[in-house]
């Protein structure tokens, strides 16, 4: 919406078209299914209509340069004068019904489900925590030892009653890690959190400089001291908007 404030009609058209452009050859170059566009969104799928054994790390493959490509178009549209955008990704791993559905007017092959669901609300919570790429718990366990994930919270995201782990897909395994053990600094505090010692927790996340989920975690948690919740807290977060 800001940049397409920015830009005239046939521009936004050209902008989106390019982003189209690159981020469809990744999906495709890694066996992805293209299921739609929507709007300035992307939804595709791995698993069918072939079987494929390491979806989910095909998958986490692909968002990772995704991102990158992101990263050079961002810099081109510099270099021209235009503003930069960011995307925000979702994957999840599960049972799901797939095959050619819609109406006696129109179909489309695509998939449907509960777990379809949870990834496009994993897609909205991006923004919410502040990064690229956010997971379901079995796509960080599918996707095997290639990679390297955190958790971020416990979530019971919009529409569905039950709670589940997010985690960030930070990189690749064997990428230079962060320095003063990030991943394990932030677990540290996630458990202080857990534990209802809010304020050693709030310590802990604002520690962590320039991570935007630890500055959401430390804010969360100064909310929470000053008005502490009842013995009933579960330590989970309700998604507030899809």
């Amino acid at each position: 919406t800001r940049v397409s404030e920015q830009l005239a009609p046939e521009d936004v058209r050209a902008l989106v078209n390019r982003f189209f452009s690159a981020m469809t050859g990744v999906i495709r170059a890694h066996g992805g299914t293209l299921d739609k566009y929507i709007g300035d969104a992307i939804m595709a799928f791995w698993g069918a209509p072939i079987d494929m054994p390491d979806h989910a790390a095909r998958a986490c493959e692909v968002a990772l340069k995704m991102q990158e490509a992101l990263a050079a178009l961002n810099r081109a549209w510099a270099q021209a004068g235009r503003p930069s955008i960011a995307v925000g990704i979702g994957l999840n791993t599960g049972p799901m019904a797939v095959g050619n559905m819609g109406s006696t007017a129109r179909f489309e092959y695509t998939v449907l489900g509960d777990q379809v669901n949870l990834a496009s609300r994993l897609e909205a919570l991006t923004k919410e925590y502040g990064v690229g790429i956010l997971v379901g718990e079995a796509t960080a366990r599918a996707a095997g030892p290639a990679f390297r994930f955190r958790e971020i919270d416990l979530v019971r995201v919009k529409g569905r009653a039950g709670a589940a782990p997010v985690f960030e897909l930070v990189g690749r395994a064997g990428a230079a890690a962060e320095e003063g053990g990030g991943d394990a600094a932030f677990a540290r505090a996630l458990a202080l959190y857990r534990d209802r010692r809010f304020g050693e927790a709030k310590a802990a996340f604002a520690a962590r400089a320039g991570d935007p989920p630890a500055a959401v975690m430390a804010a969360r948690c100064g909310v929470l001291e000053e008005a502490p919740p009842g013995p009933d807290w579960d330590g989970v977060y309700d998604q507030r908007s899809k």
